[in-house]
């Protein structure tokens, strides 16, 4: 099985970003088994950048089986199978008196497309309880050469620059008691030499989650992240070669790569009042024991 100690995913890879989850082998396991929901998140509102795939699929599908509403979004033609599958799925899960999810196509790396995909959220559900930036691109880069002007802002502007503009339009609604949630990586904390760029952005994240909740403190607003170690999402066979593929997770020191319904109860504990009120500019660590000191 894909969670237990040594294993090994067999090598692909894709030709593209972002990637699609239909076609990894195995797929992707999003569903925690025997899950047991309690109602966590009744009445909230959730909108999850990327939530198609990888770990916004998770996060979508735990919050939805809590209660919330939940909204999400996705790359138009590149992600459209992704897309269908899992709101189908949300459609189905959804409990009684939540509304029915909402995809939006959009590129979060610009600042008006972020304000129109809060525009539409909030014409949908009237309001926006939490908030996770998780959407992200990331580029295998042997040497820094690698890496021209126009690949570097792209990767900044969908990594780092949407979590400043879809927090910026959310807050304009989000009370107190609301949250922000930001996925990071653990190589915000441990580099990594052939991801100079993303890792460059991951960091970015941890300093804005610590910033920003600091900024928000006072409005009663929770500003938290989560840094996954390496994870069983689309982003890993669309960015690596497929020899590295055939060695993701060897690095942690349960040797092997997380699924990304190991990582989704980390969005959940810190999107809940209940479990996570005195938790704020702190960075959770699902990475199968990757000591990071952080």
């Amino acid at each position: 099985m894909a969670t237990e100690r040594g294993f090994r995913f067999p090598a692909q890879s894709q030709e593209k970003q972002p990637g699609k989850e239909y076609v990894m082998h195995p797929l992707p396991q999003f569903i925690i088994p025997h899950y047991k929901p309690s109602n966590k998140l009744h009445g909230k509102v959730a909108l999850v950048t990327g939530g198609d795939s990888g770990i916004g699929r998770a996060v979508a599908y735990l919050f939805t089986i809590e209660g919330a509403t939940v909204a999400f979004t996705y790359v138009k033609g590149q992600e459209d199978e992704d897309k269908d599958h899992i709101l189908n799925i949300l459609k189905e899960i959804k409990p009684k008196g939540a509304k029915d999810p909402i995809a939006i196509h959009t590129d979060v790396g610009f600042e008006e497309n972020c304000e129109k995909v809060v525009d539409r959220v909030m014409s949908e559900y009237g309001k926006i309880d939490i908030l996770i930036n998780n959407a992200a691109e990331q580029i295998f880069t042997p040497t820094i050469q690698d890496i021209t002007q126009h690949r570097l802002e792209r990767v900044f502007r969908t990594n780092i620059f949407s979590h400043f503009f879809m927090s910026r339009y959310a807050l304009q609604h989000m009370k107190e008691g609301s949250c922000i949630i930001n996925t990071t990586s653990v190589a915000a904390y441990a580099g990594n030499a052939e991801l100079l760029d993303y890792s460059s952005t991951k960091g970015a994240i941890v300093s804005f989650t610590r910033s920003l909740a600091l900024n928000l403190v006072g409005r009663g607003i929770r500003v938290n992240a989560v840094a996954p170690g390496p994870v069983w999402t689309p982003l890993q066979p669309a960015s690596l070669p497929a020899q590295r593929i055939a060695q993701l997770g060897s690095e942690t020191a349960m040797d092997r790569a997380g699924q990304p319904f190991e990582i989704a109860p980390s969005f959940l504990f810190l999107a809940c009042n209940d479990s996570s009120s005195f938790i704020t500019g702190q960075v959770l660590h699902p990475n199968g024991g990757m000591i990071v000191n952080a």
